[in-house]
């Protein structure tokens, strides 16, 4: 562009002097000198050269400026765009804004139900607890009747007990007269024995003794019949279960006994189990708590129809005066019953209740002991060998003859079988040689017996 201008200001200045100088001396006419035809070529060479030039610079021009103007375009089409997407954007935040008013109008009418909400609940709770006040006045009047009612009903059951009490003391009266009738009759007996053996003795200095043998074996078969009867009845009262099944009750059920003219208690008889059991343990499931004090293991404790422990002082009472049978029942998780028996004897409170126990029918449990003697009752509050039992005590739950610590615990924890954690299964009802003392039992039932029981058929 330059170039042109400078071409043009050349041209200019090449043409414009001598006709300013013939306009300016009109008067003087300076004469011309002839122009080559050459120069006037030379100067039309510099024009088109100029002229050349310009074109080429025009052309350049129109380019540039051709590419600005696409460059306008695009930006303005660019512009174009990002214009429609704000509108776009803009219709689209305008329809969100109407949705929010819409949302926070409904957010509004909800809000407003929430309250009235809100105060009808508050209006229902006051109302529910005006209504538990006056329950709760009814529940006090009503536990103050069912009080005095038990008061009433005590006293009736006392009179009831007291009335029992009467005819049992008669009925006992009636054996004791019946007895003392017996008595005289064995003492006429004797009496006639006596002089039957003087007419013995008599008869065998003269060589008699033969023919009166069969005589005398009859009178001594008599007299065992009733040293046996005085020596499990002369009281009149009932000393175990066997006593209450060899009298034909077969019904299993809670009976009052009276072993060795101790105080009189009631226990569980089983009549069922071949017949005459009295049942000192029961667990069945788990209503129970069997970690107790010596205490409690000493008096008993629980309830005869459910789960109990008869009482370490009842249990004595009962097997004190003869040999008793042992029979110890468990049940496991799948239902499966087995059982074991011993020869069984225990000592009084100064030995620590201390057991023998010889084993003497297995059914399907491994026995535990071979044979032992001299193992004492111990609890958590009180072990009678410290040396030998502390451990057991402190480690497992219940009260129990500890022979070896975790082979056997009757009185154990009761524990599920899904129960999580060695420490609490170890706790558990357990018999060791079975499944080991992680394998916890669902039931188990310990009953006494004597030795030489002949139930009736």
């Amino acid at each position: 562009m330059k170039a042109i201008v400078i071409v043009l200001i050349f041209l200019f200045c090449s043409t414009t002097p001598a006709k300013i100088e013939k306009e300016s001396s009109p008067t003087h006419k300076v004469p011309e000198e002839p122009r080559s035809r050459f120069a006037m070529l030379d100067d039309v060479r510099i024009l088109a050269n100029g002229l050349l030039q310009l074109g080429h610079g025009l052309k350049d021009f129109v380019h540039k400026t051709k590419t600005q103007i696409n460059d306008i375009f695009s930006k303005l089409s660019i512009f174009d765009k990002s214009y429609y997407e704000l509108s776009a954007q803009t219709n689209e935040i305008k329809a969100e804004e109407e949705q929010l008013k819409m949302t926070t109008t409904k957010l509004q009418a909800t809000n407003e139900q929430l309250k009235n909400m809100s105060l009808d609940m508050n209006a229902k709770i006051n109302y529910v607890l005006h209504d538990k006040s006056r329950l709760q006045i009814k529940i006090d009047g009503l536990e103050e009747q069912l009080t005095q009612i038990t008061q009433s009903q005590a006293k009736e059951t006392e009179k009831t007990e007291v009335s029992a009490l009467k005819e049992l003391i008669g009925n006992q009266d009636k054996n004791i007269k019946e007895l003392i009738k017996t008595v005289a009759e064995q003492h006429e007996q004797l009496d006639q024995q006596k002089n039957q053996i003087k007419d013995l003795e008599e008869k065998m200095n003269h060589g008699g003794f033969q023919d009166n043998n069969e005589n005398m074996y009859v009178p001594k078969q008599m007299e065992a019949k009733v040293i046996r009867y005085l020596s499990r009845n002369a009281t009149g009262v009932h000393l175990d279960c066997s006593d209450i099944y060899d009298e034909g009750e077969r019904v299993s059920g809670i009976y009052t006994i009276n072993p060795n003219g101790s105080k009189s208690f009631n226990v569980f008889c089983d009549m069922k189990t071949d017949g005459g059991w009295t049942v000192i343990q029961q667990r069945i499931n788990g209503t129970l708590d069997f970690d107790q004090s010596w205490g409690s293991y000493e008096k008993g404790f629980g309830d005869l129809e459910a789960e109990f422990w008869l009482g370490l002082e009842n249990i004595y009472a009962i097997i004190q005066h003869g040999d008793y049978i042992l029979h110890t029942e468990v049940e496991d998780w799948k239902g499966m019953k087995r059982f074991i028996e011993y020869a069984f004897s225990m000592g009084n409170q100064e030995s620590g209740y201390n057991v023998s126990l010889t084993p003497v029918l297995l059914e399907g449990v491994p026995n535990i002991i071979t044979q032992q003697s001299g193992i004492p009752f111990n609890t958590k509050d009180h072990s009678t060998d410290r040396k030998r039992n502390a451990s057991c005590t402190e480690n497992y739950s219940g009260g129990w003859w500890y022979y070896e610590c975790g082979e056997a615990s009757l009185n154990g924890k009761y524990v599920k079988p899904k129960a999580e954690g060695k420490a609490e299964r170890r706790k558990g009802i357990h018999w060791k040689p079975g499944k080991g003392r992680y394998y916890t039992l669902k039931a188990t039932k310990m009953m006494i017996r004597p030795a030489e029981f002949e139930h009736l058929s």
